[in-house]
């Protein structure tokens, strides 16, 4: 028997993308039919009336956003005076850089009395 593949054809799946789309609502009933489908992308809820093959505000939920990425990441920082490079979290960046914001440079003037 000989299998022939057709690139581009008719999808051979039903599953809409909507059921992993960020921007996907779906409401389900008790019964098989009953089954709505709404794209929350737009300005007004759009009801979408057919299973979705592909499109082009889709979003995969079951992915980190870039948001999500930046608050869970380490920031790589080099410690100049000691020559150490390493990872820290962001709650140790935040610190740094406050402390940094409280003590005045090394190279300003000292404040003068008036």
């Amino acid at each position: 028997m000989v299998t022939i593949k057709v690139k581009g054809g008719t999808p051979q799946g039903s599953e809409t993308l909507c059921r992993t789309c960020s921007y996907g609502h779906i409401i389900k009933g008790f019964r098989a039919t009953e089954e709505e489908v709404f794209c929350r992308y737009f300005y007004l809820e759009r009801e979408i009336h057919f299973p979705v093959s592909e499109c082009t505000f889709y979003e995969d939920r079951r992915l980190a956003s870039k948001r999500e990425m930046e608050d869970i990441a380490w920031i790589l920082r080099t410690d100049m005076p000691r020559r150490r490079v390493g990872f820290i979290s962001p709650e140790q960046l935040r610190a740094l850089e406050a402390e940094a914001a409280v003590l005045p440079a090394a190279n300003d003037p000292a404040p003068t009395k008036e």
